[in-house]
């Protein structure tokens, strides 16, 4: 891994090459994203992720699968930080709020409602967007990653503070959101595909973002994979192959090396 400096700068040489018109393309992206977020009619989230199908306790803890579940998220994410200690800040940033997500996430299945979702729903939006500062700093240069990292991680806590305000304003719009979270990945995805990369094992963003897609699929699928026998409900999964997700990026940071 390469060391940074106290702003959390790469010391390596720069090995970009002038490539404007992709940057244009990304430009392009984030505008078309918050033009959906803001102009886009208001979206409720689906009853679907509201209604948890494994309510089952154990130990006198209430929801017990789906709490115990978020216990490999604040692994991988103390995992993350120890393979970020040489990194740079927006890694250490979306370590952190992956660890966090883990005991936020288990706060609110312990007694699921709006208001213990906002908390549920904080780290996860600004790890998304620490991720994205760390690939932007990695293929587009360290200093505008590091510099739009607290930018983008406020970007992050607005839309589900914006998101919890509609709810109690009786208008609830999930949209915001849903744009950080996918369009992040999207952001993620089309930054890896356009932009030079300093590091091999490129290709790990791909399979961990498969298996967040995954994990989304879960989450959809709840009822039904419980329903399958009543071992697993689909939410518990989501959990579980989001941990793994992370993992893959932890591994992916241990084994990479400097092109």
């Amino acid at each position: 891994m390469d060391r940074y400096d106290s702003e959390g700068v790469s010391t390596a040489a720069p090995v970009f090459s002038p490539l404007g018109p992709r940057r244009w393309i990304f430009g392009a992206l984030a505008l078309a994203l918050a033009a959906f977020a803001v102009l886009a009619p208001p979206l409720a989230t689906p009853q679907a992720f509201r209604t948890l199908a494994d309510t089952r306790s154990l130990l006198g803890i209430p929801n017990f699968a789906d709490v115990l579940s978020n216990l490999p998220l604040l692994l991988v994410g103390l995992w993350g930080l120890h393979a970020s200690r040489f990194g740079g800040w927006p890694w250490r940033v979306t370590f952190l709020m992956v660890a966090l997500t883990g005991p936020c996430s288990a706060y609110y299945h312990l007694a699921p409602d709006d208001a213990r979702l906002m908390w549920d729903r904080l780290p996860i939006s600004m790890a998304f967007m620490a991720l994205l500062s760390a690939v932007l700093a990695e293929r587009i240069g360290a200093r505008v990653g590091v510099r739009l990292l607290v930018p983008l991680v406020l970007a992050g806590a607005a839309s589900v503070l914006y998101w919890r305000w509609s709810v109690l304003q009786g208008a609830e719009n999930i949209l915001p959101y849903a744009a950080v979270q996918f369009g992040g990945m999207a952001a993620i995805v089309l930054a890896v595909l356009l932009f030079p990369a300093r590091y091999t094992r490129g290709g790990d963003f791909f399979a961990a973002f498969g298996l967040y897609a995954l994990a989304k699929l879960a989450e959809g699928l709840d009822a039904e994979i419980y329903g399958l026998g009543h071992l697993v409900s689909g939410h518990t999964l989501k959990h579980l192959l989001a941990a793994c997700a992370v993992a893959w990026l932890v591994r992916m940071l241990y084994l990479r090396q400097p092109k």
